[in-house]
Parts: structure tokens; sequence; C-alpha cells
């Protein structure tokens, strides 16, 4: 497994493998070239990524809150 988490490298969003937007996406086409992937949510983090609002609201809404927070 290449992690637990995907991510798309332009949009700088990551989420759980499962996410209904990645997944929808992927199957539109186009967006599986610019998939990676983070062994956990610390490292895409760290790579500058945010969470996803669909497959994980409440870490999406922490970072929103830091975002206005400065």
């Amino acid at each position: 497994m290449p992690g637990t988490l995907g991510g798309h490298r332009r949009a700088c969003i990551y989420g759980r493998l499962d996410c209904r937007a990645a997944r929808q996406a992927i199957a539109r086409g186009g967006y599986v070239r610019h998939r990676v992937f983070f062994l956990n949510e610390a490292d895409a983090r760290a790579a500058g990524y945010r969470p996803c609002a669909v497959c994980m609201p409440q870490a999406y809404a922490a970072w929103k809150r830091s975002m206005h927070s400065g």
C-alpha cells in the first residue's frame, strides 16, 4: 500500500483513500496523474496539504479555523 492517505498534488488536498469526492474525480479521469500518497496526516500537513472537506470534515473545520486565527 502506498500510504494511508491520498492527495491531489495541484490542489494540495489530502483525504482518506475511500473518499467519495476523490473516487468520483478518479472515475472522470485526469485526477490520477496528480495523485500522491502520505503515510499519515502529519506528513500531509508537513508537505503543505490541507484536509478534504468531504471525507475529513472535522479535520477540515479545524484547519479552516486555524487559517482564520492567524
